[in-house]
């Protein structure tokens, strides 16, 4: 199977899953920024565990949902941001303030927009969810 854009799999795949109301999800391929943006995604409560099975070629994601993702999708292109910027493009991506995050990738790893914003670090967005 060709992919893409893996992580737009990924989030299309919670997003239909979430719809229909499952209780977990499989996803694949599993690269290591998938399992990095699902841990932010588990710490902000909008995932439950996950796990990765070793299926001999590009291994798989068992995600539990929780039933808390409303929207969400990768921001193409990567915009590149400074922490400054964040609530601006929060405001163009999140319905409403306080409600929901930005991911992005920056220097200090995968962060939310607001952890960003507390280590004034800036970025490149990469998805978005509520």
């Amino acid at each position: 199977m060709w992919v893409q854009d893996p992580l737009a799999n990924v989030l299309a795949n919670i997003m239909n899953s979430e719809e229909r109301g499952r209780s977990e999800c499989i996803v694949t391929p599993a690269p290591k920024l998938i399992a990095n943006v699902l841990r932010v995604l588990q710490k902000s409560g909008y995932v439950g565990e996950f796990e990765f099975i070793d299926d001999g070629r590009l291994g798989k994601l068992r995600i539990q949902l929780l039933g808390r993702v409303n929207k969400c999708g990768v921001i193409k292109p990567y915009y590149s941001v400074s922490y400054k910027e964040l609530e601006e493009w929060a405001h163009q991506y999140l319905p409403a303030k306080d409600i929901g995050l930005l991911i992005l990738t920056t220097s200090k790893g995968i962060l939310t927009h607001k952890e960003a914003i507390a280590n004034k670090v800036g970025g490149r967005l990469m998805a978005y969810v509520y």
